[in-house]
């Protein structure tokens, strides 16, 4: 009777709603098993090599387009015409040549493949974002946005630099042949010289977003990095120099000249960062000034912290 009273009593408004916790608020650190990471990890590649397969059918059918763009370059020069026949086919200025059954087949297999992994960048990036981004703080996040929406169009602009040189680099490739020899140039030959030129202009003009990282991590601070300008900028010429294959100061100051802009832009972050870390105090989270002075780190930024909590502790 008692308990069919307290519960008449309790009227529908005093009870309270229940409502369903979400898995954040019951797993607040979104930590999983080791096999729920792996299950995770397999969902997660198996997309990305789904979206990777769409888009290298749809470079399958933009072949002839991608091959007559990246073929430009080469076409631009302007050769004069040599009087022979290959495999029926009389030769001119612009001719690229394969010289197996199969490999006429397997490049614009390649080929494919590669303009399917561009094409679909965005959608592979996310899938690998989205299994690295739950186990990441907010301030982690923040950076890793700001590093991922840099290099891809650093890279871009490494690959329109690239383009631009690649017809110094054949004029001067083709020039040292002597006059009584033809050159034949292979298919596979020229992508694959196409390939190298992006790969070194690209991986060139993401430099500084590599130097942009240590700063933040700490490695490389500002007043490091002012003692060390002037190697890095005579090895990014001699780099330059070295990676280009004309020898014209042209070519060289393509890669050179974008790359030093783009260091000294580094140099200015890193003493914007250094500067906004001595004003909190934090030059190296975790790290006490006996581990500093124990690994060479630059301990001014934190002895200026220091000395500025000091003073106002005086006053």
């Amino acid at each position: 009777m008692a308990a069919e009273s307290d519960s008449a009593a309790e009227s529908p408004s005093s009870r309270k709603l229940r409502v369903p916790r979400s898995r954040r608020s019951v797993n607040p650190e979104a930590r999983m098993p080791l096999l729920e990471h792996i299950r995770e990890l397999r969902n997660r590649v198996l997309k990305a090599l789904l979206v990777i397969f769409l888009g290298a059918v749809a470079g399958w059918f933009f072949y002839p387009h991608a091959l007559a763009f990246i073929q430009r370059p080469y076409c631009s020069l302007n050769l004069p015409a040599v009087s022979y026949t290959v495999a029926g086919h009389q030769a001119h200025s612009c001719s690229l040549y394969v010289t197996g059954l199969f490999d006429a087949l397997f490049l614009r297999l390649k080929l494919a493949i590669i303009i399917g992994i561009i094409v679909s960048a965005p959608l592979w990036m996310y899938q690998l974002w989205a299994f690295i981004a739950p186990g990441l703080h907010a301030r982690e996040r923040r950076w890793a946005y700001f590093f991922a929406g840099s290099a891809v169009p650093l890279f871009a602009i490494g690959g329109v630099f690239a383009y631009i040189a690649m017809t110094k680099g054949l004029r001067f490739l083709l020039g040292v042949v002597p006059s009584n020899v033809h050159t034949i140039i292979t298919l596979d030959n020229y992508i694959g010289y196409a390939t190298m030129m992006l790969l070194i202009f690209g991986l060139a003009f993401e430099l500084p977003l590599v130097m942009v990282l240590l700063n933040v991590a700490g490695v490389l601070t500002h007043k490091r990095f002012v003692k060390w300008r002037r190697v890095i900028i005579f090895g990014v010429f001699v780099f330059a120099a070295v990676a280009t294959p004309s020898p014209d100061p042209i070519s060289m100051l393509l890669l050179a000249l974008p790359c030093v802009v783009l260091v000294e832009l580094a140099e200015v972050f890193a003493w914007l960062h250094d500067r906004r870390k001595a004003r909190r105090g934090v030059a190296y989270p975790g790290l006490t000034p006996d581990e500093v002075a124990e690994y060479g780190l630059d301990d001014d930024p934190l002895v200026a912290a220091h000395d500025a909590e000091a003073g106002r502790a005086e006053v």
